[in-house]
C-alpha cells in the first residue's frame, strides 16, 4: 500500500513571487498557499478554494458520462530534470544569464527542426521550478562543464541522452566520446568588470567611433585666443552609448546626452553624449592611452568596445573593420590572447581593413562570452543551423556525491542552451486544454489542489436540479496521484457521492486507491461504483522508459487483486497499445494472462492515438530509442492524423479478441467509464479520446498513459 500521510510539509503563504511565477494561477480566486516538501522535490502544490467541483462534459460529447470531478490540476507522477543554478543560459539577446536568474516570460534561445536542419530559434520560458537532486558533472573535451541530475538530458550526435543510466531498466545515457551538440563554453569564464575592463572598453569605443577635438580659436574682437576641448560619441545603439556614458561617469566624467541625427528610411536615428570640459577631455585622453603591458581583462574590454564601435556579425561572420593600424593591431593581439583564430583581409580603396574571425559559431560564441559587447543585435544567432565546431566529446561524468539545489525550466521549444550545449527540459502537457488554467501553467511540477472540493461537491449534489448523473474521476488527472497521500481528498468525495446516491467511476494508475477500499466497498452497497486500473505495458524495461516515475505494472496488478478481494469488480485499461512495441501476440497474451490472474473482470483496449503537439515528441523518443520504427509510425500517423488506421484497429481487435476469450475476459458490465461491454469499447473514441500520450518531460513523456 502506498501512503504518504506522515510526510513533513513546509508550507508558506503565497506571495508576490509565487503569483508572478504562475500568472495563470494568479487569475484564479481562492488562493490559500503554496507548499513544497523534500519528499516531492521539484513539485510545488498550490492550494486553492474551488468554486465548483462538478465539471460538465462539453456536449455533444461521445463520452458515456456527463460529469467529472478533478480534485487536482496537474499530476505528480512524473519525474524531474534539472541543472545547477549557476548554469549559464543563452538569452534571446545573445547574452548569458545564470539559471537562477531566469524568470517566466524571459526570451531565450532554443532549437527546432526546420527541414533537414535543427536551427536556433527564440523561445519563451513558461515555467520555472526548483528541486534538490544528487549532482553529476559532465566534462567535455573543450573544457565545458555542466552539473545536473542523473535524469537530465542533452542532445548528442546520436539523439537525446540522459546523464546517467536508470537504477533499473534501460535508457539512452551519456558515455565517454559521445559528442554533445552546441558550441560549448570552453575555458572558464572571466569576470567582466573593474577598472581594466572599463579602460579597455572606452579605448576601443572612443578610438573606434568618437570625435575628440582640441583646437585654438580666436576670441571675438581679436582679443586673444582660447583652446576648446570637444568630446562627442554619437551612436545609433543605445546599449553601447549607455555603457560608455556609465563607464565615463565612474571615472568622474559627466556627459550631456541629446539627439544627434534624425532617422530616415535608410538610417536609424542617433543619440550622442558630449562634454566640453578641459579636465574631462584630459581624463579621457588618459583613459584611452595604450597601456605598456595590457592585462587580459583590458584586452577583453578593448575588443568589446571596438566591436560595438566598428564590428558586425552577419550571415555567421564576425568582422571588425578600421583604417587605423594601431587599432587593428590591438584587435589582433586581443584575439590572440583569447586563442581565437582570425585573418586580416586586404585593404579596400578607402584604406579600411577588416579582421575576420574564423571558427564558425563556436568561435563567435567564445568571442561574445569572453568579451561581452554591449550591442545585443550583433549577437543574434536566430536561424543559424546547430553545428558543432568545438570539441564537445564527453571525457568524464562524475558523481559529485552530494545533493544540491537545482532548477529546471520549461520553454516553448522544449529545450534551451545550457553552458553552450543543447539541453532538454520538461514540457507542459498538451492536454492543458482540458484544464482550467492557461497554457504554460499546467505542469507536472505545478500542481493545483482544490482543498475544499468535498465541501463544494456536497453543496452541488444537494441541489434540487441534480439528477444523479454518472460522475467519472480520473478522466483528466489521476485522483490517486502521490499528492493524494497528503491531501486525502478522495475519502470525502466518495462519501458525498455515496450519500447523494450518485453513481461514479474511478480510473487510476495509483496504488493509493487501496487506502480507500473499505470505503469504496461500503459505497458499492448503496450506489453503482466502477473501478478500473490503467496498466498499459507489461515489459518492465519498456514501462520504465515510457512511464518513468509511476507505479510498476506488478504494483498496479496487486492493486487489482486488492480491489477484487474487497468484493469489487475491477477493470483493466490495456491502453493505449503501442504499434510494433506492445501489440505482439506474446505481449498481449502476457498482459491478458496477468490481468486475468489478478482477477480483472474486464479489459478495455485501444490503439495509440497521437494528437498534434504530442506526436512530435513521441516521434523524437522513437528516433532515440527505436529508430527502426520511425518510418513505420510516420506511415501510420501522417501529417495531423491522430488515430491509427482503421485496418490496423481491425487487425488489432481480431488479434486480441481470441486472447481475451482464452483468458476469460470476454465479458464486461456496462460502466460509466466505457459506456458498454468493456471488451467492445470503441477503438478510437470513448476511451482513447481521454487516455492518450501525455507530454511531460522530454522527447517522450515520463508517463504516456
Amino acid at each position: 500500500m502506498c501512503s504518504n500521510v506522515g510526510m513533513r510539509w513546509n508550507g508558506q503563504e503565497l506571495g508576490v513571487e509565487d503569483a508572478a511565477a504562475l500568472p495563470g494561477l494568479g487569475r484564479l480566486d481562492g488562493f490559500v498557499r503554496s507548499v513544497q516538501t523534500p519528499e516531492f522535490a521539484g513539485i510545488t502544490f498550490h492550494e486553492v478554494l474551488a468554486k465548483s467541483a462538478l465539471n460538465k462534459v462539453p456536449g455533444p460529447s461521445r463520452m458515456p458520462f456527463g460529469w467529472t470531478i478533478n480534485p487536482y490540476r496537474g499530476c505528480s507522477h512524473a519525474c524531474a530534470y534539472c541543472l545547477h543554478p549557476e548554469t549559464l543560459i543563452l538569452m534571446a539577446d545573445g547574452r548569458h544569464k545564470p539559471l537562477s536568474s531566469i524568470r517566466i516570460g524571459d526570451r531565450l534561445i532554443g532549437t527546432e527542426r526546420r527541414g533537414a536542419y535543427r536551427r536556433y530559434v527564440e523561445t519563451t520560458v513558461s515555467a520555472v521550478w526548483s528541486t534538490r537532486k544528487r549532482a553529476h558533472r559532465v566534462r567535455l573535451a573543450d573544457g565545458t562543464e555542466v552539473i545536473g541530475s542523473a535524469d537530465h538530458r542533452f542532445l548528442t550526435d546520436r539523439g537525446w541522452k540522459f546523464i546517467r543510466p536508470p537504477e533499473s531498466g534501460q535508457r539512452p545515457h551519456l558515455t565517454t566520446n559521445n559528442r554533445l551538440q552546441g558550441f560549448g563554453l570552453g575555458v572558464a569564464r572571466t569576470h567582466h568588470g573593474g577598472e581594466d575592463y572599463r579602460r579597455g572598453y572606452l579605448c576601443g569605443m572612443i578610438r573606434g567611433d568618437a570625435m575628440m577635438l582640441r583646437r585654438e580659436y580666436s576670441r571675438t574682437g581679436g582679443k586673444g585666443s582660447f583652446v576648446a576641448s570637444r568630446f562627442r560619441l554619437a551612436l545609433a545603439d543605445g546599449e553601447a552609448l549607455e555603457r560608455s556614458r556609465t563607464f565615463l561617469a565612474r571615472e568622474g566624467i559627466d556627459t550631456v546626452q541629446r539627439p544627434f541625427a534624425v532617422g530616415s528610411a535608410s538610417r536609424r536615428p542617433m543619440t550622442a553624449i558630449f562634454t566640453s570640459k578641459r579636465a574631462h577631455y584630459d581624463r579621457i585622453l588618459d583613459l584611452i592611452a595604450w597601456p605598456a603591458e595590457p592585462s587580459d581583462t583590458w584586452h577583453r574590454g578593448f575588443l568589446a568596445g571596438v566591436f560595438d564601435a566598428e564590428g558586425s556579425c552577419s550571415r555567421g561572420i564576425l568582422r571588425i573593420s578600421n583604417s587605423d593600424e594601431a587599432i587593428l593591431e590591438a584587435t589582433r593581439r586581443g584575439l590572440a590572447v583569447l586563442s581565437l583564430d582570425a585573418v586580416t583581409e586586404p585593404a579596400r580603396e578607402n584604406g579600411v581593413r577588416t579582421i575576420r574571425l574564423r571558427g564558425g559559431l563556436t568561435a563567435r560564441r567564445r568571442f561574445f562570452d569572453e568579451v561581452r559587447p554591449a550591442i545585443t543585435r550583433k549577437l543574434d544567432l536566430v536561424g543559424d543551423a546547430v553545428t558543432t565546431h568545438a570539441d564537445l566529446r564527453v571525457v568524464g561524468i562524475d558523481d559529485l556525491g552530494e545533493t544540491v539545489d537545482m532548477i529546471d525550466i520549461t520553454t516553448g521549444t522544449g529545450d534551451f542552451i545550457a553552458n553552450g550545449v543543447v539541453s532538454h527540459n520538461c514540457f507542459a502537457r498538451p492536454t492543458h486544454e482540458y484544464l482550467d488554467l492557461d497554457g504554460g501553467d499546467d505542469f507536472d511540477r505545478q500542481i493545483v489542489v482544490k482543498v475544499n472540493v468535498a465541501d463544494v461537491l456536497r453543496r452541488e449534489l444537494g441541489r434540487a436540479s441534480w439528477q444523479r448523473h454518472p460522475v467519472a474521476l480520473g478522466t483528466n488527472t489521476d485522483p490517486y496521484q502521490r499528492a493524494e497521500g497528503r491531501y486525502a481528498l478522495m475519502p470525502r468525495i466518495i462519501d458525498e457521492l455515496t450519500a447523494s446516491r450518485t453513481p461514479f467511476s474511478i480510473l487510476t494508475k495509483g496504488t493509493l486507491l487501496r487506502r480507500d477500499l473499505e470505503r469504496l466497498a461500503d459505497a458499492s452497497r448503496h450506489v453503482s461504483v466502477d473501478i478500473a486500473m490503467s496498466i498499459a505495458i507489461y515489459d518492465d524495461a519498456l514501462q520504465q522508459s515510457v512511464e518513468h516515475g509511476t507505479p510498476t505494472a506488478p504494483a498496479r496488478l496487486a492493486t487489482v487483486r486488492a480491489v477484487r478481494e474487497a468484493g469489487l469488480d475491477c477493470g483493466v485499461f490495456l491502453m493505449p497499445i503501442l504499434p510494433y512495441l506492445t501489440d505482439t501476440r506474446a505481449h498481449l497474451d502476457e498482459a491478458l494472462r496477468r490481468a486475468s490472474e489478478a482477477g480483472a473482470t474486464s479489459v478495455v483496449h485501444t490503439a495509440l492515438r497521437l494528437k498534434p503537439g504530442v506526436k512530435e515528441w513521441y516521434f523524437e523518443w522513437l528516433a532515440r530509442d527505436h529508430p527502426e520504427l520511425l518510418p513505420k509510425y510516420r506511415a501510420m500517423y501522417p501529417g495531423r492524423v491522430a488515430d491509427a488506421p482503421k485496418d490496423y484497429r481491425r487487425w488489432l481487435a481480431a488479434r486480441i479478441r481470441p486472447l481475451m476469450r482464452a483468458h476469460g475476459l470476454a465479458r464486461g458490465e456496462e460502466s460509466p467509464v466505457t459506456g458498454g461491454p468493456a471488451h467492445n469499447a470503441p477503438q478510437s473514441s470513448t476511451a482513447s479520446a481521454l487516455w492518450e500520450p501525455d507530454v511531460r518531460g522530454g522527447s517522450v513523456p515520463p508517463t504516456l498513459f
